[in-house]
């Protein structure tokens, strides 16, 4: 454990700091099960849908830096790119 009181303050900080980014990072994986799925069901208007409110998450979290934005582009490409395939 830390002894000095800034390392104190740092660690309490990451700790919050950690917290908080993994709630978005599960909230950005959640955004893309739902997507998956509902390309798994074979309803394409509602992947599309899906898909449209997933993009806005993907996006709001890589403009936070939770997930890098070539990451968030390579997710979003990928999800359109099975959309687009769905029979």
């Amino acid at each position: 454990m830390a002894n000095i009181a800034s390392a104190r303050k740092r660690a309490r900080q990451d700790a919050l700091r950690n917290a908080h980014n993994s709630s978005l990072r599960s909230r950005l994986r959640t955004a893309i099960k739902s997507v998956r799925k509902a390309i798994a069901t074979g309803d394409k208007p509602a992947a599309a849908k899906s898909l449209q409110a997933a993009q806005g998450v993907i996006d709001r979290i890589a403009d936070k830096k939770i997930v890098h934005k070539n990451a968030a582009a390579r997710y979003k490409s990928r999800l359109a790119a099975a959309i687009k395939s769905m029979a």
